[in-house]
């Protein structure tokens, strides 16, 4: 016999404290009574002659001194050892999505750990457990002899919204395996696994119903908003209402009835005249044993990148034709006077747009809270643009310019991507002077013409140092192409994919000037912090929802993003199949020794031994009457 917590036998030392207060307590009490009632009480006892009255006192004395005795050995807690009794377990958990399918208002996941923590009560006293959850990512928590321990870890598990990695939770019990091949392995899974060798499967699927909409895009034509997917149903035949929703996520903005065959995959169209719009959902209005795949949202790409554009010119047409050319640029246009009259001569440091087009104008002080275009600059301009403007060179036949070597920098491949480099000719042009990094497009004697790079404020800046009207350059189609690549160089697509499945990787293009990223996950709503400190950066969605991207910018600006992460389409199937889950090498029968420490045999005993005592105490108080 072993004791887990010997220092529990100081609890001995009341036995002598109970001696000694037996010892030293007085037993009489002194009472004025009439002579008649002793003499009758006396009479009482000699006709009864009881000589247990005799035994009350030490009687009740060995049951408290037993109690104290049995009070140490509980708090020393006895083990007993019982040889080849108890085992070693390894317990896995599927954690996939599939795992979430609710049936009778209880998940697959908490029918699946009760079949655990069975297995573990059921288990004898000194066996010891390996558990093995298979998530996003396989945890493993090995030689756990407590059971209590093990089931609050089970208990603590939920269901993830990815597939569960299966395979990396195989690989560890197979190691587990290999270290003791006479392992009792089980695994708790939905899925009906073909082969299983020295695994026992135990499959909590209950022919759940569920349907599910995916592949849902959308097109945008002559006026016309079409949205396409596909609808499935995985357990039987079902008519199914599918609703579509535009902006308004609350209120269905059209529907339809479709009938589906089971595994069939049906598609479906939604045709309406609203194409401008921010995001649109399509649901199934039958509920199911899982939501997470009952509705798909897809978000305007075009409405998540779009940016606010102040345009400062008194011939704005070609450069409007170009910034229309783009498709997410909202544009207010305001004429050289109304500018002055609304921020003055000086201009103002944050007006709260995101690009600033000065066409044959530009304030002295520059904004900084925006990317900046330079059409024709004049003189005068605040030093944080980067250049000076140095003089004004006139071409009576006119002067044709030079794109630079497409060979000389990946941002020039980038700006000149698609062009024909077609001839440009310009009857004038301005001298600019670079003192600071600049990447050149075009020149004219080895002059830059056209150049782009940042200003002081870390902003994006694009200087045409000529005027449209005299030159051939804004006729030409290069000029529609060189300023779609200048305006996605400078406001790169942030998000291209805003719709993905959970366990995508993100890939985000971060904006230039931007001093933090964060995103923020649909259902535990985590923050995770990204590198801004490269023009890309990723991350990987594990959730079902709307993630919600923030781009904090140095100015003190903030810009969101939003994406929908949709349940992977092999985790919606209740009924899947899956070719093996076997642990290879030949399986042993060892057994580990045991114990035996049921300390709710001494809590009986304990208080038999209370229960005595007081029997005992009442009867000398009854003596004593």
């Amino acid at each position: 016999m072993n004791f887990l917590y010997p220092i529990g036998f100081l609890a001995l030392l009341g036995v002598p404290v109970l001696i000694l207060i037996y010892i030293i307590k007085n037993k009489y009490t002194e009472q004025v009574i009439p002579s008649t009632y002793l003499w009758t009480l006396s009479e009482k006892f000699l006709k009864k002659r009881l000589p247990i009255n005799k035994l009350v006192g030490i009687i009740s004395l060995i049951l408290q001194i037993l109690a104290v005795i049995l009070i140490a050995f509980a708090v020393a807690h006895p083990v007993i050892v019982v040889p080849d009794s108890a085992y070693d377990y390894c317990l896995i958990l599927d954690g996939s999505a599939s795992m979430n399918l609710v049936k009778d208002g209880k998940t697959r996941l908490d029918s699946a750990k009760e079949e655990l923590l069975d297995i573990i009560s059921d288990a004898p006293s000194g066996s010891v457990y390996s558990l093995i959850f298979a998530g996003n990512a396989a945890e493993v928590y090995e030689n756990i002899s407590d059971k209590d321990q093990a089931r609050k870890l089970i208990r603590n598990y939920s269901a993830g919204y990815t597939e569960g990695n299966i395979s990396e939770a195989l690989g560890g019990a197979q190691d587990l395996f290999q270290k003791n091949n006479s392992l009792r392995t089980y695994f708790a899974t939905d899925k009906d696994y073909r082969e299983s060798h020295h695994v026992t499967v135990i499959n909590v699927s209950g022919g759940e119903q569920n349907y599910a909409v995916s592949n849902v895009s959308y097109t945008v034509a002559e006026g016309t908003l079409t949205v396409e997917g596909e609808v499935v149903s995985y357990a039987s035949d079902a008519v199914l209402t599918l609703e579509l929703y535009l902006d308004d996520l609350a209120q269905a903005f059209d529907s339809q009835t479709v009938q589906v065959q089971k595994l069939e995959r049906k598609s479906f169209s939604f045709i309406c005249d609203n194409t401008e719009f921010r995001v649109l959902k399509v649901a199934i209005a039958e509920e199911d044993s899982l939501l997470l795949d009952n509705e798909a949202i897809v978000y305007n790409v075009s409405y998540e990148n779009a940016y606010q554009t102040l345009l400062v010119s008194d011939a704005p047409f070609f450069i409007e034709a170009a910034l229309h050319s783009a498709n997410n640029s909202e544009t207010e246009l305001m004429s050289v006077d109304e500018f002055k009259q609304n921020f003055g001569e000086s201009g103002e440091t944050a007006l709260g747009y995101s690009l600033y087009i000065f066409d044959s104008y530009a304030p002295a002080q520059l904004p900084s809270d925006g990317a900046i275009w330079l059409f024709n600059p004049p003189e005068g301009i605040d030093g944080a643009a980067g250049f000076v403007v140095q003089d004004e060179v006139k071409a009576e036949k006119g002067a044709k310019l030079d794109y630079a070597p497409s060979g000389s920098g990946s941002e020039l491949k980038m700006l000149l991507k698609g062009m024909s480099l077609d001839d440009v000719f310009v009857s004038a042009y301005k001298q600019c002077g670079l003192y600071r990094r600049f990447t050149t497009v075009l020149t004219c004697d080895g002059m830059p013409v056209v150049f782009t790079g940042s200003n002081n404020y870390g902003n994006r800046e694009v200087v045409f140092a000529f005027d449209l009207h005299s030159s051939n350059f804004s006729v030409l189609a290069d000029y529609m192409t060189l300023a779609r690549n200048l305006l996605n160089f400078m406001f790169p697509t942030v998000i291209e994919n805003v719709s993905c499945y959970a366990g995508d990787t993100l890939t985000i293009n971060l904006l230039a000037n931007c001093a933090s990223a964060s995103i923020v996950s649909p259902v535990t709503k985590k923050t995770a912090y990204l590198d801004a400190g490269s023009a890309v950066c990723e991350t990987v969605l594990s959730e079902v929802g709307t993630y919600t991207l923030t781009l904090r910018m140095k100015d003190g600006s903030e810009r969101t993003y939003n994406v929908f992460s949709a349940l992977p389409e092999e985790e919606r199937d209740p009924a899947s199949t899956a070719q093996s889950f076997s642990l290879l090498g030949t399986a042993g029968n060892e057994k580990r020794d045991g114990t035996f420490d049921h300390l709710w045999i001494l809590v009986i005993v304990l208080a038999l031994l209370m229960a005595a005592d007081w029997v005992v105490y009442c009867y000398e108080q009854y003596q004593l009457r």
